[in-house]
């Protein structure tokens, strides 16, 4: 369904945000990281309520993700569930809570 290119980039980057706003994840924001990483090029970060919040909102965006054909690398972090990475690989999704969100600042560092 998504394959390498920008525009299809941008839909996927549409998707996930879609997916982790459907289970009311907060605060979400997209950076373009082309340029700063040679890992991914989109990072989308959001934040959960609670630990199983966070966790909700991984396996939802991962289920939903991998019905659409879109390749799951990994997700990191779920049973902790204060800062999870979903890597689908060209797009990571970092959902947090907010007291991790504050303290690690991947706006910052990123933009």
């Amino acid at each position: 369904m998504f394959e390498d290119t920008n525009l299809q980039r941008e839909e996927l980057t549409a998707f996930i945000t879609d997916k982790a706003d459907d289970m009311k994840a907060e605060n979400i924001i997209t950076l373009d990281v082309q340029d700063k990483s040679s890992i991914t090029d989109v990072m989308i970060i959001c934040t959960g309520s609670s630990k199983r919040h966070v966790s909700s909102i991984a396996e939802h965006v991962a289920e939903n993700a991998s019905q659409a054909g879109v390749h799951l690398l990994g997700i990191d972090g779920e049973v902790e569930g204060e800062w999870v990475v979903v890597d689908l690989g060209d797009t990571m999704l970092h959902i947090m809570q907010e007291e991790q969100r504050e303290m690690y600042q991947l706006e910052k560092l990123w933009s």
